[in-house]
């Protein structure tokens, strides 16, 4: 498959166009594709021959750069335009989710319905002026007008639905917290922290607490649980095992296990941890990444297996007890270099027919980061997510950062850094806060959706994912941090 591609196209997102891919399926997500630009044109080979969407980064006026998807396209020997399609592939989807949304009792704003006609008229100059070089300008405003419909779609879903919503109750029950390894260094930090969430997600690093073998330290755990304690936060313990290897201590590197000692290693720490804090903390997220091969299993049924595993070494402990399991990149970028089985989404669902009572499925969204995140996506991508996870009938959590600084950070992962495509103007506080405004509100107004959190707390700190936190480097709060507190104080507990 093949896309020209215009030749003012910054030269920044070439280099970004050879994470593009084709997609499709009931879920939409990748097949195995080798991408590269050649000649003015982007090139896409894969073993199969079925009829797929390409999905490819793009900058839109105004709105960020995206990655961003083609309707559905056949395979043809002669070249397609890459700004025409994408914006047909926009406005397709603009068409379905607003047919759907008026279906369902959406009261379409007049100024939304305006965007929407002036969205169709751009597209219809982008097509009948092809392949004339205006094309890929009416192209480009057709994405640009389509983008901007989309917000104004989004955020009058999101208004109807929060009225709705506190129709029947006047304070959401839906958890809004954050990722803590250790307690809040300050007391102004400490005040900040009970002041935003309701809800505190408590990290246990296997690194910190068994740093060698059998020596167990659990003086910075139980500090942290017993701040949360008085802090009157509701407490989510975990993740417990991270599939990417974060979190685990050097000395596990150097034995060689196979699969069935791996899982007796790691249900040992689980258990340890879940016994220590069993009357403080009844959630437990066993797994984060579970869907991520190549450290800890080779497959995904190696995978499924290790998480049964760790869900019923929570459970000898209490019966009772809730797990949660976590996915990361659940679009499924990784598909894309990786000849799997499942994607992300047939795998929670593969994990849900084994008969494993899930609490919630938590889903990373950590946009503008690589390559653990996930490349930038418009607000309505987003929801579109949410409501393809939503069919598995299970309560979704989200984990979510997004940085408010580009690179890498001293204090990060050294492997992690602020690359994958922009919202609006790039990365700063303002539009962090901005960011977390947009879409975190939508994730909390939709009734399936259980808990939110943000997976960093400071950037001062030792952390994972670079300038994510909500404290710069100087232990300053960011604007982000009043952003969350007015979500709370507006809609939940």
């Amino acid at each position: 498959m093949k896309f020209n591609l215009p030749p003012t196209l910054d030269a920044n997102l070439l280099e970004d166009l050879e994470g593009s891919c084709v997609a499709g399926g009931i879920d939409g997500m990748p097949f195995p594709t080798d991408t590269y630009v050649e000649a003015g044109q982007l090139i896409l080979q894969r073993s199969s021959v079925e009829s797929g969407a390409l999905h490819a980064p793009y900058a839109i006026q105004d709105a960020g750069q995206f990655m961003t998807a083609t309707g559905t396209l056949m395979d043809r020997p002669q070249p397609y335009s890459l700004p025409l399609e994408l914006a047909r592939g926009k406005l397709n989807q603009l068409r379905g989710q607003i047919s759907d949304w008026i279906s369902g009792g959406l009261d379409m704003p007049p100024e939304v319905r305006q965007l929407f006609h002036e969205t169709q008229r751009a597209f219809v100059r982008a097509v009948s002026t092809w392949p004339v070089e205006d094309a890929t300008l009416h192209a480009d405003d057709t994405l640009k007008l389509a983008s901007a419909t989309g917000r104004g779609l989004v955020n009058a879903y999101r208004r109807q639905v929060f009225h709705v919503r506190h129709q029947r109750q006047q304070k959401l029950d839906t958890l809004l917290g954050c990722h803590w390894n250790r307690m809040p260094a300050s007391e102004p930090e400490k005040k900040l922290a009970s002041e935003t969430f309701n809800t505190a997600v408590l990290r246990f690093p296997w690194k910190v607490i068994e740093p060698k073998p059998g020596a167990w330290n659990w003086e910075v755990s139980d500090q942290l649980v017993d701040w949360a304690n008085k802090q009157g936060l509701i407490r989510i313990g975990g993740p417990l095992i991270d599939f990417s290897g974060r979190d685990f201590p050097d000395w596990y590197w150097e034995k060689e296990l196979d699969l069935y000692s791996l899982g007796s290693s790691l249900c040992q720490f689980v258990g340890q941890v879940v016994r220590r804090y069993q009357k403080s903390i009844g959630l437990w997220q066993i797994s984060a990444a579970a869907n991520l091969a190549g450290v800890l299993a080779r497959n995904d049924d190696e995978l499924i297996w290790l998480n049964l595993r760790l869900a019923e070494a929570v459970r000898s402990v209490n019966p009772q007890f809730e797990v949660v399991v976590g996915l990361a990149q659940p679009w499924g970028e990784y598909l894309i270099q990786q000849a799997r089985t499942e994607s992300p989404f047939r795998f929670a669902d593969k994990l849900h027919r084994t008969g494993m009572k899930l609490g919630a499925l938590d889903l990373e969204i950590h946009m503008g980061i690589c390559p653990r995140g996930t490349y930038c996506r418009d607000i309505l991508d987003f929801s579109r997510l949410l409501d393809l996870y939503a069919l598995l009938g299970t309560p979704l959590q989200l984990t979510m950062t997004y940085p408010s600084k580009l690179g890498r950070c001293s204090n990060a992962d050294p492997e992690q850094r602020a690359c994958n495509g922009f919202w609006k103007e790039g990365f700063s506080n303002e539009t962090q806060a901005d960011w977390a405004d947009e879409f975190l509100s939508l994730a909390i107004c939709k009734p399936y959706v259980r808990a939110v959190h943000w997976g960093e707390w400071s950037d001062a700190a030792i952390h994972y994912f670079p300038y994510c936190g909500l404290f710069d480097g100087q232990s300053q709060p960011k604007p982000i941090l009043a952003s969350l507190r007015r979500l709370r104080t507006e809609h939940l507990r």
